[in-house]
């Protein structure tokens, strides 16, 4: 019989029986929703002439009766049952969701439940319906796309005898129908393991052991027939019960497991001996397809239940697994099969028109038959004419196959056995993107098919067409250290669509004499351009045979076929290469740009249209103390305040670039910050405005400074006014000072006029203290520098004012650090530092408190001064260190004289002179806190 009319007899048998079973599937479905099987949670097994409980479903219908293991069933209804089939029947008789009375003896003692009998859970029938669709689905469709190719029949034999072993499920009624869905499920289920491992055996290629013993693949289905023997022997000679249906079910699983296992482990072996890079890749998809589909299964379905354990949901999950079989097998034989490239070397219009002729031979034939039989035999009706076309069409196909392949040889004569070799290499060659691969591939597969001693292939440089390199070669000794500018010369013959030939190698008269030596050396007789896109981009140069020969025709236009798609595919190779090159390129620029905008010191976010933030950088997540994963794809409202919105929305109304100087923005940590903000339209290469660049400057530090160095240059100018007012000032201050002391010598028997004097005298010598602190004030050069422990400066100094803090009731809490490291400075001055703040910190104290002192090391030495007094107005905490600014009016209780306002000035001043800083914070009615922090090591600076 001919192959082609198997190949069509075999699919319409495949199409009738693939009708047949979805319509018996779709019959069964339809069946199996309108009939329920009532079910009592019990495994019921036959024992000594009655049923036994072997096994209670926990909270099923039977252990909420009361039944427990080992119960003994003896009737139902008041009906005597003693074997499955008689409670079958009384259970159907009931019906779910029926109440059945159970007359049971538990330990000789008889006793009776009702039962609510509930229908048996099918839910997963549908999904494996649905698991038979996809078997059956991707079936049909490898099959109409990829009908010739190797293993696709048998495959869709295993995907349809797979979707009658997930689709057929017996609704329980046994009539006929039911009968037959029933065998079919066990022939299918019998079939699909021994189909499974034929088909791994021959896919894709046939093993070398089936092909030395062909009589292995009939073995193969022997088990299956032995079970299904088993199984109708059971059923005929032996009494139905429900541990004989269990022991078939799992000799059945453990064979299907079996054969998977082995299946899987085939592939495993094929998948590691694979010998090409094509087959590899396809075996790779199946063997982890399968690998992935059985275990699964097996683990956790087939060993429980050979265990002894009952299916439960958990089990009967696991085998929705098996639905990956199809998946992988489909996926393997499309995408790896359908690159075929033997059409593309027809010769057109000639087998065009001989395949035009045998057609219409081949029509005329079918009409002329038709025509015969309805004209002699007019009683056959529309029905014989069909037969009749059918029959000669089926009759006349090996013929129109036989005519194709002789014009086909003729044709390409020896080049017709190329063809099967060239499939192959063209499916490798348009899968391969790797440049260097695919020469290696051409070579290897030309030198094999053309027989050639050695060949070579010349690959333009890229930037100029006309020079060459060669890029790989075959059976060539010298490939370095020639000059190939031969090859980029304009010839007459390369210009009409020709090739470069060389009968002699050794003799070429007509070339210059650096090509003649590079022609020899390299001793190939043929150049065949590449071209793709009417350029020249590589060069094919082959030998002569292995025996000596020159090429034949057939040879040459085989490999100018073969150099166009050559050409094409090491453009499409440098494409990809060069694609691969800008997409680095781009990652690497975008890598820059981000590095940029991530390594300045102002903070850069950008946000689209919708004002949703799209881009936010470090100096962003540092300066507003906010993630940028909390910031992305976030609104702005969400994000800042209501004033930087509000402000944000109005400027973006106008074109332009917009500033917002000396903005004050509080951060979700609460701290303010001072930003020079800068809002600009982000727009394409086009000039499209695509949403806004924001950019905000932290100034907070640079203010912070200025400030500072405002009140240094103010402290200077005053300093250097009061070193003069104090020199003039001392002089009257000391004649009055004088002159009162003797007055009051002479009068000192006038109480009245004594006290007066008492009185000048004493505010002369305030006076004075004014001047000398004005003195000191602007003797800010010239002190000597020395190590100085800053813990021994604050001991010594509340050393001094303990007895005042004493009787102004003022607990002292020092906190120094221990192991403080040495500081740069003067003693002295520093010790006038520390009596000022203290003297401010109990003036702020009159009622008493606590006064607490503590130091710590961190980047340099720290000095915190903390009282629990009144407190310092936010209104004055800017000017507090301006020369005679005080908030001491009037004198306190206990003082004498009010403040003169030159303390913190003082203290200011000696604290740049140690290049340290000072800040305060304070509350009203909370006290007050100063930080002092001193660098660990300096030299010394006049100021």
């Amino acid at each position: 019989m001919n192959r082609d009319f198997q190949i069509r007899f075999t699919a319409i048998l495949l199409a009738l029986v693939t009708a047949a079973a979805a319509t018996l599937a779709w019959i069964n479905f339809q069946k199996e929703s309108e009939f329920q099987i009532p079910y009592d949670g019990v495994w019921w097994i036959e024992r000594n002439g009655n049923l036994t409980a072997d096994r209670v479903e926990a909270d099923g219908p039977a252990d909420k009766a009361g039944i427990r293991n080992g119960d003994i069933l003896l009737a139902v209804n008041q009906h005597e049952v003693n074997s499955t089939a008689a409670l079958i029947h009384q259970l159907y008789r009931t019906g779910a969701w029926s109440k059945a009375t159970y007359s049971l003896q538990r330990a000789s003692v008889p006793l009776d439940s009702v039962v609510i009998l509930v229908p048996v859970e099918r839910s997963l029938n549908q999904w494996l319906r649905l698991i038979a669709l996809i078997y059956l689905g991707i079936g049909v469709y490898v099959l109409l796309r990829r009908w010739t190719a190797p293993g696709s029949t048998h495959f869709y034999i295993f995907c349809l005898v797979s979707f009658v072993f997930y689709a057929f499920k017996y609704t329980g009624k046994f009539n006929q129908f039911d009968w037959t869905i029933y065998w079919g499920n066990v022939v299918a289920w019998l079939l699909q393991p021994a189909l499974f491992l034929h088909f791994v055996l021959t896919f894709p290629e046939e093993h070398g052991f089936i092909r030395k013993n062909r009589w292995v693949l009939p073995l193969i289905y022997m088990p299956g027939a032995l079970l299904f023997g088993v199984h109708v022997f059971a059923f005929r000679f032996l009494k139905a019960s429900e541990r004989l249906r269990w022991n078939l079910d799992r000799l059945q699983m453990g064979y299907l497991a079996l054969f998977f296992v082995a299946a899987a482990g085939v592939l495993w072996y094929s998948y590691r001996r694979a010998s090409t890079p094509i087959l590899r890749q396809q075996l790779k998809w199946v063997t982890r397809g399968t690998i992935l589909a059985i275990t699964p299964f097996t683990l956790f379905y087939v060993i429980p239940y050979l265990s002894g354990a009952l299916p439960t949901t958990a089990m009967k999950v696991s085998a929705l697994s098996l639905g990956l079989l199809p998946l992988t097998f489909g996926y393997a034989i499309f995408r790896y099969r359908l690159m075929d490239v033997d059409l593309i070397f027809k010769r057109g219009m000639v087998y065009t028109l001989a395949a035009a002729a045998i057609a219409g031979a081949y029509f005329a034939v079918v009409a002329g038959v038709a025509d015969l039989v309805h004209t002699r035999l007019p009683s056959s009706g529309p029905a014989g004419l069909i037969i009749a076309i059918v029959v000669t069409a089926l009759l006349f196909d090996p013929l129109r196959k036989w005519i194709q392949e002789r014009v086909d040889q003729f044709f390409y004569r020896t080049r017709y056995d190329y063809r099967k070799t060239l499939i192959e290499f063209g499916r490798e060659l348009s899968a391969e993107t790797d440049l260097d691969k695919m020469l290696s591939s051409v070579v290897d597969r030309l030198s094999r098919t053309l027989l050639v001693d050695r060949m070579a292939i010349f690959m333009s440089t890229g930037e100029i067409s006309n020079r060459f390199l060669l890029a790989k070669s075959f059976g060539m000794t010298q490939t370095s250290g020639m000059d190939l500018a031969f090859l980029g010369s304009p010839r007459p013959e390369m210009e009409a669509g020709g090739h470069l030939f060389f009968d002699n190698t050794h003799m070429v008269p007509r070339e210059a004499p650096a090509a003649q030596e590079t022609i020899a050396k390299l001793d190939l007789n043929y150049y065949v351009p590449c071209r793709a896109q009417q350029r020249t981009i590589a060069f094919l140069g082959l030998g002569k045979t292995v025996d000596g020969d020159f090429l034949s025709s057939e040879d040459i236009e085989l490999s100018e076929t073969l150099a166009g798609y050559i050409g094409i595919a090491i453009q499409n190779a440098r494409l990809y290469a060069s694609l691969e090159q800008k997409v680095a390129e781009y990652e690497r620029l975008k890598d820059f740009n981000e590095n940029i905008v991530e390594s300045i010191n102002v903070g850069v976010m950008a946000v689209d249209l919708a004002d949703r933030i799209e881009s936010w950088n470090s100096q962003m997540e540092v300066m507003y103390a906010l993630p940028r994963w909390q910031a992305l794809t976030r609104p702005l409202s969400e994000v800042f305040p209501a004033a930087f919105v509000e402000e944000f929305y109005r400027v973006r109304q106008n074109p332009g670039i917009h500033n917002l100087y000396k903005f004050r923005l509080s951060t979700p940590t609460g701290e303010s910050r001072i930003l020079n903000v800068a809002i600009a339209p982000l727009v394409t290469k086009k000039f499209n405005v695509i949403g806004r660049l924001i950019i905000m400057d932290d100034i907070t530090e640079r203010m912070e400074l200025e400030s500072q160095l405002s009140q240094a240059d103010k402290l200077s100018s005053i300093g250097l006014l009061a070193a003069g007012v104090a020199h003039e000032v001392n002089t009257p201050l000391a004649v009055i000072s004088s002159y009162a002391q003797m007055l009051a010598k002479q009068l000192q028997g006038d109480p009245q006029k004594g006290a007066l004097l008492e009185k000048i005298t004493r505010q002369t010598f305030r006076a004075s203290e004014i001047v000398n602190n004005l003195l000191n004030f602007s003797r800010t050069s010239g002190t000597e520098f020395s190590e100085v422990d800053v813990n021994k400066v604050i001991a010594d100094t509340l050393a001094l004012l303990e007895h005042q803090f004493k009787t102004t009731k003022i607990q002292v809490q020092d906190e120094l650090a221990g192991h403080l490291p040495l500081i740069s400075g003067n003693a002295g001055r520093l010790q006038q530092v520390f009596l000022n703040l203290f003297l401010n910190a109990r003036d702020a104290m009159p009622s008493g408190g606590t006064l607490r002192v503590a130091t710590s090391n961190g980047e340099g030495v720290s000095v915190v001064v903390s009282d629990t007094g009144s407190g310092i107005a936010q209104e004055h905490i800017q000017r507090i260190y301006d020369p005679f600014f005080t908030t001491k009016a009037a004198p306190r209780e206990g003082q004498e004289t009010r403040g003169t306002g030159l303390g913190l000035s003082v203290t200011y001043g000696i604290i740049q002179e140690h290049a340290g800083k000072i800040r305060v914070e304070s509350r009203p009615g909370s006290g007050t806190t100063f930080y002092v922090d001193f660098p660990m090591s300096r030299k010394a600076v006049n100021v």
